[in-house]
């Protein structure tokens, strides 16, 4: 039997390592300090009609809307709609992006022609067809997960295409010289190369997805969590209007926590 000396690791590199863990977790401890403190700030000052607790709501009151909700059977019909359109949507505009970069970056004729058009596209604010999409489409779920896709689907394009294009010169051409087809070059150069600007193209999806959602849901929607924004705000139950605006900003923060896992997975693998 072979003996297997385990990696000798100097007292300066574990004290480098243990002032790495201490700053990771100071900076945790701190950003969690903060938001407790945004939200005591919050209630105290709602309490003692500093500000007004009508208007801006306050925690207390946000959880007891949220709990009535859950007592209803609500709140997780509503947060699972929303959820379910916003994944579907990015799923769909990234993957969809991503192949037409790949058509886009395979043929440069193509890709010329369609330049002056995807700049237009990704300057055309996206929101204005939603009115557009459901009279072609129909007012459900369908539509708003159109919308969201529309929205990223153009920025996916641009991101992924820039990286392939930006992708070392030096690179391809050494594997062409050893005769790679141009498909080699694809799978073995240009996609592992790009993967940082594909992952980026993902968190930048996570944002523009759930504005798509939400829009949708704000113009035709009888479930979901921009539903619950536009039936508060109409019939003036500000509560329920911060319970779904922190409902969203909670479901947000965990899709990109899912991308960013998704990220370092892919770096252990590289």
């Amino acid at each position: 039997m072979f003996n297997i000396k385990e990696p000798v690791v100097s007292g300066e590199h574990k004290e480098y390592l243990r002032k790495i863990k201490i700053r990771k977790l100071s900076i945790l401890l701190t950003q969690i300090a903060l938001l407790v403190l945004f939200f005591i700030l919050w209630e105290v000052t709602a309490r003692y009609k500093i500000i007004d607790p009508f208007i801006t709501s306050q925690p207390s009151r946000i959880i007891r809307t949220l709990s009535n909700l859950y007592q209803e059977g609500h709140l997780f019909k509503h947060i699972g709609v929303t959820c379910g359109e916003t994944v579907v949507g990015f799923l769909l505009g990234t993957l969809l992006g991503t192949i037409i970069a790949v058509i886009l970056w395979w043929s440069d004729f193509l890709s010329k022609v369609m330049e002056p058009y995807l700049v237009v596209l990704n300057s055309l604010p996206k929101i204005a067809l939603g009115p557009v999409f459901i009279v072609w489409i129909g007012a459900g779920p369908a539509a708003i997960i159109v919308i969201a896709m529309s929205i990223s689907i153009v920025v996916t394009i641009l991101e992924v295409l820039n990286g392939f294009l930006g992708v070392d010169k030096d690179k391809v051409k050494l594997v062409k010289t050893f005769g790679a087809s141009k498909l080699q070059v694809l799978l073995k150069v240009i996609l592992p190369s790009s993967m940082p600007v594909i992952v980026n193209a993902l968190k930048v999806n996570v944002g523009l997805s759930w504005v798509g959602v939400i829009v949708g849901e704000f113009l035709v929607s009888r479930a979901g969590i921009g539903y619950l924004i536009v039936y508060g705000g109409q019939v003036f139950q500000l509560d329920l209007v911060m319970a779904s605006v922190l409902i969203l900003s909670l479901a947000a923060a965990l899709m990109y926590q899912v991308v960013a896992y998704v990220e370092r997975l892919i770096v252990k693998i590289k």
